[in-house]
């Protein structure tokens, strides 16, 4: 009978607390589930803890949580809206955009500031219909941790298609480089070997040690970026 009495005080909160919930999400706006910021994230991750709480343990009283749920849902309100209002107080509850690709150059003390992988970056890359490096200007991770990319402006205008020219594809770029060490498996794919490469690099003065990632294309054209160019670079500043 206990176990009867157990389970429809569960039923009646789900029952109750799910339409609070909903009502205290719609409240907070569409940029909590679309951006989801630094605070927009704890107060979601809350109310997700203060809620299943409440569900999973029927001798937790119901009326406190409801009224956690509802202070929640103010709170982050008071805080997006004083984030519009002060941008000082904006940048203190989120984080900076940051570049981590320029010029031609990944931003390697960039990356491990925000501990982002090169892989990391190449996959949200892929994500972005990016598959040659050479396409691209400049990456930034944005402060809800997503990637946006500013093309060439070859890549931007008119196009090889527009003039309805026909071209050859380039295919994906393989990396045969990562952080210093050879793909070696990459290169047999691309039916070039060690030595190839190294005599490529040396070209440029480059040794294999010193490349932070290197790749070929479909008609082996290499490309490759150092762990700590010659020349630094300006890189624009990036703001919210």
């Amino acid at each position: 009978m206990e176990l009867f009495s157990e389970s429809l005080i569960v039923i009646g909160r789900v029952c109750s607390i799910l339409p609070l919930l909903l009502i205290v999400t719609l409240f907070m706006g569409k940029r909590s589930i679309g951006e989801l910021p630094v605070f927009d994230f704890m107060v979601i991750i809350t109310l997700g803890s203060v809620a299943g709480a409440d569900i999973a343990e029927p001798n937790v009283h119901h009326i406190p949580i409801a009224v956690a749920i509802v202070t929640l849902g103010v709170l982050q309100r008071i805080v997006s809206q004083w984030s519009v209002v002060s941008r000082r107080f904006g940048k203190m509850v989120t984080f900076e955009p940051t570049v981590v690709y320029y010029n031609g150059e990944f931003l390697v003390d960039q990356l491990k500031k925000i501990r982002y992988s090169l892989d990391n970056v190449l996959q949200m890359l892929r994500e972005k219909d990016i598959f040659d490096l050479a396409e691209i200007d400049m990456a930034i991770i944005e402060a809800n941790g997503r990637l946006t990319v500013l093309k060439k402006s070859a890549q931007q205008t008119v196009t090889r298609q527009d003039l309805q020219i026909k071209t050859a594809s380039t295919g994906i770029s393989l990396p045969v480089i990562i952080e210093g060490k050879i793909c070696a498996e990459v290169l047999t794919y691309r039916e070039r070997d060690e030595n190839w490469l190294l005599q490529e690099l040396h070209k440029s003065g480059v040794a294999v040690e010193q490349v932070f990632l290197a790749t070929l294309n479909r008609q082996n054209d290499l490309l490759f970026f150092e762990k700590h160019p010659k020349n630094e670079q300006q890189v624009p500043p990036v703001h919210h």
